[in-house]
């Protein structure tokens, strides 16, 4: 983003949301929606794909709950992806017109790289939704990649014991109920701890925000591991990255007096005994 950029608040920021129906599932819109009101308004909604086609039939409702524009590709030929030449066309077009400040683009598919990579070389923020199955350079194209089995459908219900009038005393108890079995997570922290390049990511964000003292603030840590990657610790099966940090146990967290988590690389021999210590 420029400084003009920087300078709007995010509910000033405008996101052109492109999805390609035909790659992505009707019953996760709501909460791709829920998930970029945190960056800004998906004032541009597309979705693409031949409308005629039985498999898309559980868009039709969608498309007016959501105000979700349709836009019509039929095949021309067989074997082609028409609605990927028109998804990508659209985008430069809005790219050069209505001049959005960020993209999303909902798609698995990997065709997508190129149109998402020369987005950003303009100098625009895009965010990505797809499956597991969506290939590795789509994934690290985008400036933030989420799964979409990682999103939470905010339309859904409360789980049950969750509810809004659920005493606290019971709430405690059934999240105590909840916890995983220690082999589980033991099972858990060496899997992320095996995953190599998500632990490169993490140590590199730890040194490059790290202070004197070997600790790093929380905040600046994860915000310099999504300056390398688009690292989001939903697609692990943690919540944030103090859950993602302490999953993998490499690192040390603690909070400073301050009441800010603080983290640091337990390699780190020279580190204080305590933030600021």
């Amino acid at each position: 983003m420029d400084n003009e950029d920087r300078a709007r608040g995010t509910s000033d920021r405008r996101i052109a949301l492109l999805i390609d129906a035909d790659n992505v599932s009707h019953t996760k819109i709501a909460a791709m929606l829920a998930e970029l009101s945190k960056y800004g308004t998906a004032n541009i909604r597309r979705a693409y794909g031949d409308w005629a086609k039985p498999g898309l039939k559980g868009w039709t409702d969608k498309l007016h709950d959501f105000a979700i524009r349709p836009i019509q590709q039929f095949s021309y030929s067989t074997g082609k992806n028409a609605t990927d030449i028109a998804l990508v066309i659209d985008a430069m077009e809005l790219l050069y017109t209505q001049k959005p400040d960020a993209f999303c683009i909902a798609s698995s598919d990997g065709d997508f790289t190129p149109l998402v990579m020369q987005l950003k070389a303009n100098g625009h923020e895009v965010y990505g939704f797809g499956e597991r199955k969506t290939p590795t350079p789509f994934v690290n194209a985008c400036t933030t990649f989420l799964y979409l089995d990682g999103l939470e459908d905010p339309s859904q219900p409360a789980a049950p014991g969750e509810a809004p009038d659920t005493p606290v005393a019971a709430k405690t108890e059934t999240k105590a109920k909840a916890k995983p079995k220690p082999s589980a997570a033991k099972a858990a922290e060496k899997t992320l701890a095996q995953n190599t390049k998500l632990v490169t990511i993490l140590r590199g964000a730890v040194e490059a925000s790290a202070r004197e003292d070997g600790w790093a603030l929380m905040s600046a840590a994860g915000s310099a591991a999504k300056r390398q990657a688009p690292i989001d610790p939903r697609n692990y099966g943690v919540k944030n990255f103090t859950a993602l940090f302490t999953a993998t146990g490499l690192f040390e967290i603690l909070k400073g007096e301050n009441g800010q988590s603080y983290v640091a690389d337990k390699r780190n021999k020279d580190r204080t005994p305590r933030p600021g210590g």
